[in-house]
């Protein structure tokens, strides 16, 4: 025994010796470590090890390089394969020398980890492929000097490497780094942003890598879920599953909305919009039939059993009021194996509420356990009580966990599989703690007042759209947001009299008019059933009958008027540059803006047309605002009159994501032609974008993909210099104003003119 320590010790020693060390930091924990590399190394991976840890210790960057390689490079060899000691020893290298020696203990602490992720050498070295390419590109070069300084984002990513990962494949990964590449290498506090994920465009891009249902993609659709089935509402917060490994989050809902994952991949049969439906269900019930309840004086055990018991309560209220609810319950809900309630020294305590849960859902489920079967049947008889709170279910939830406790539920190895409900929320509404204890983190709550009947309900949240971009020839993902309401109102009477002031143009007009709207009758022949007699057909046909022939059945007549069948949409650019004056006028562009539009609409109003008014503006990307006056379906009267009397102008044009919205309500309407006409100042502009030609090019894409869905986008636009981009985006389907006095005049008439 002491002969084999003995020859452990010089073993030791001599590879010591090898790496030829002088750092005490390190000489504390090489044994430790060589122990660690024994065990995961061969011989000749070890030999390898020693020399390229010795390497590391020899670059003159102190203790921690060759400290964390020794750490880690057992791990990540074992893991990938022993080859793989090299490469980290390089790339440690090439990270020193240029320039980027921060970055070398980052990567060298995170290699463990993406080697478990990745799991072959190949993917390995294809990471660190990445990882070269980005410090290629980003790290700057001083221009006429030689330094170089270090890439910014380099350390930020490599400590979000691991958690990428978990989200993203190698190739997604790579996705989400060049994207970070490309829009931030000459910015570098925006590049540290994107790549410590503290911007907005890192988790759009990473969205657009994964896969599954994303919750920014139904955003919109399971609002309206929430409004339309439940009457209730409230920001969907999203959360990500793949950066909180250990707590491993779940649903829930507080004061500052519901909190659900920010994607959801199928399962079990279920679709990832349903997923979300049932959890969002869930939460809804609770929402409507959840009282709080004050739990100093309960155990976590019981808290637990008040949970479940609380939990089956509202989805059976649920499912009476939704039957359709049970089917995807049932699909998500574990079956609990009754088995396994012999096992010893394991805590059972989940087991025996996930039979109960699953047995109050399921009348199928089959099970024999005494206990769970009294307190099902005493569940249903209180449900079928009238007048079932959450205190009553709390009773006997705490009967069932004082009936059934046993001392091997306090034992910490505890039995999970077929358990864990996970579209359920972790009910921390239901509880009030009236003193804090060492355990919580909650302070008292008050009850919350129920939300009144007649209470609005919060605005809409954003849509997003993408964003052309004609350097890198492929969207931005998500990277425009929305916001639209209802215009607010003013004096209806102001349009009349605008009306009224151009009467002699509106008589001019009305006769022009009168030549677009549906003259005439067509007869539609050869009918089984119709209006009148075709006598030349029934004549026909009496001959061939009197001469034995079969007579054309076909006798009769029909009739429809031949109309027209155009839905339109007209788009008001409501940037600042609008409360200029107009040249050679006393009125601003505003003013005049306001008088086309209402001569505009009586006489789109007048031909019959379906049509629609929206005005716009924006604030930078996040904040592009986008106001209905007009519906399809709304008459023009004073209601809609009176959102044009209270048109203003400010901020700034950004069009491509105004027209995109725009064409989602205008491709859904049922015509024959659908023409979008903008009517602006200017050029497509806003204050985050440097580049000119950013937002003409994309709004020039957006005019490609209206075309696309059949729509026919025309620009009237008053800005006397809009030749030199106006053609870029519209092609032909333009008309410059250069007398904006005259606007009046020329709008009503160019509707006439492309619509007859």
């Amino acid at each position: 025994m002491v002969e084999t320590v003995t020859r452990r010790k010089m073993d030791i020693e001599m590879h010591w010796q090898r790496l030829n060390c002088r750092f005490a930091q390190v000489e504390r924990v090489f044994d430790d470590c060589m122990v660690e590399a024994k065990a995961r190394l061969s011989s000749q991976g070890l030999v390898s090890y020693i020399e390229h840890a010795g390497f590391l210790g020899k670059l003159g960057r102190g203790p921690e390089p060759v400290l964390v390689y020794l750490e880690e490079a057992p791990v990540v060899a074992s893991e990938v394969g022993e080859e793989a000691l090299a490469d980290l020893r390089e790339f440690a290298h090439y990270l020193s020398t240029h320039t980027n020696f921060k970055a070398m203990v980052p990567f060298l602490q995170t290699s463990s980890a993406v080697a478990r992720r990745l799991k072959t050498y190949k993917l390995f070295r294809q990471y660190i492929e990445v990882l070269r390419d980005m410090v290629e590109k980003t790290s700057v070069s001083v221009l006429g000097h030689h330094t170089t300084f270090p890439s910014p984002g380099l350390p930020d990513l490599l400590k979000q490497a691991p958690r990428l990962l978990i989200e993203l494949s190698l190739e997604g990964f790579k996705n989400w780094v060049e994207y970070g590449i490309n829009y931030y290498s000459t910015h570098p506090g925006r590049q540290i942003d994107y790549f410590s994920f503290q911007s907005p465009d890192a988790h759009a891009v990473m969205q657009r890598e994964r896969h599954g249902t994303l919750l920014m993609d139904h955003e919109r659709k399971l609002d309206s879920y929430m409004r339309g089935l439940w009457g209730d509402h409230d920001y969907l917060v999203p959360y990500s599953l793949a950066f909180d490994e250990l707590r491993k989050p779940t649903p829930y809902y507080d004061d500052l909305g519901i909190r659900i994952p920010d994607v959801y991949d199928d399962d079990r049969g279920v679709k990832g919009i349903d997923r979300y439906r049932a959890a969002l269900a869930h939460m809804a019930a609770h929402r409507r039939w959840s009282q709080k309840m004050v739990v100093d004086n309960w155990s976590p055990f019981q808290r637990l059993s008040v949970e479940t018991f609380e939990d089956s309560r509202v989805e059976y209220l649920a499912m009476q009021r939704f039957p359709g609810l049970r089917k995807i319950f049932l699909a998500l809900h574990p079956i609990p194996d009754e088995k396994a309630l012999q096992l010893e020294d394991t805590s059972l305590i989940n087991l025996r509420l996930a039979m109960v849960s699953r047995a109050i859902l399921d009348p199928d489920y089959q099970y024999e356990n005494a206990d769970v079967r009294e307190f099902v049947g005493r569940f249903f008889a209180e449900m079928e009580s009238n007048g079932s709170k959450s205190e009553d279910m709390a009773m006997i939830a705490l009967s069932f966990i004082g009936r059934t406790r046993k001392q091997s539920d306090a034992l910490p190895n505890t039995y999970f599989d077929n358990t864990e409900v996970d579209y359920r929320d972790d009910n921390r509404h239901l509880w009030i703690y009236i003193e804090q204890g060492d355990d919580e983190e909650t302070t008292f709550e008050h009850l919350d007042q129920k939300q009144q009947d007649n209470e609005e309900l919060k605005g809409l949240p954003p849509r997003h759209y993408h964003e052309w971009d004609y350097n890198a020839a492929h969207y931005r993902p998500d990277w425009v947001s929305v916001y639209e309401s209802l215009h607010p109102r003013g004096n209806a009477a102001k349009i009349d009299n605008l009306l009224a002031k151009h009467s002699a143009l509106a008589k001019r007009l009305k006769a022009m008019l009168d030549m677009l709207k549906p003259q005439d009758k067509v007869r539609i022949r050869y009918q089984e059933e119709g209006s009148e007699l075709d006598l030349d057909v029934a004549i026909r046909s009496l001959i061939d009958f009197k001469g034995g022939s079969q007579p054309d059945t076909r006798i009769n007549m029909s009739h429809k008027t031949d109309g027209r069948d155009v839905a339109v949409m007209l788009l008001l650019d409501l940037s600042q540059s609008l409360n200029e004056k107009a040249e050679g006028c006393n009125q601003t562009i505003l003013e005049l803006s306001q008088e086309a539009v209402s001569l505009l609409s009586w006489a789109v109003d007048q031909v019959g047309d379906k049509f629609s008014i929206a005005g716009f503006h924006s604030d930078t990307r996040h904040n592009v605002r986008y106001f209905h006056m007009k519906g399809y379906n709304e008459p023009w009267n004073d209601e809609v009159k009176s959102r044009l009397a209270a048109m203003e102008a400010g901020f700034s044009t950004r069009m491509g994501g105004a027209m995109r919205h725009a064409g989602h309500y205008l491709k859904a309407q049922q015509a024959d032609k659908k023409l979008m006409l903008i009517l602006t100042d200017g050029e497509p502009a806003d204050i985050d974008v440097d580049d000119d030609q950013l937002l003409i090019q994309d709004a020039k894409q957006a005019v490609k993909e209206l075309g696309g869905d059949g729509i026919y986008s025309y620009c009237i636009n008053l800005d006397p210099k809009a030749d030199e981009y106006v053609a870029d985006i519209f092609g032909k389907q333009y008309t410059i104003v250069d007398h904006v006095d005259r606007l009046p005049e020329k709008l009503p008439e160019l509707f006439i003119s492309l619509t007859k």
